[in-house]
């Protein structure tokens, strides 16, 4: 397999993959029942930390 053949696959199925990963990835994001786990995500930096330092 040399270069060219390498780089016309990784164009095109590259391509594809990563088409489809940020389809996934909004669809994770917009999936109902999503928003709670979003908003508790959100919430993180603003909780109390127990542990004295």
């Amino acid at each position: 397999m040399d270069y060219s053949t390498f780089r016309e696959i990784a164009d095109s199925w590259g391509l594809l993959y990563l088409f489809a990963m940020f389809v996934g990835a909004i669809f994770f994001t917009f999936r109902p029942g999503s928003k709670k786990i979003a908003e508790d995500v959100a919430k993180i930096p603003f909780k109390e930390d127990d542990q004295d330092v």
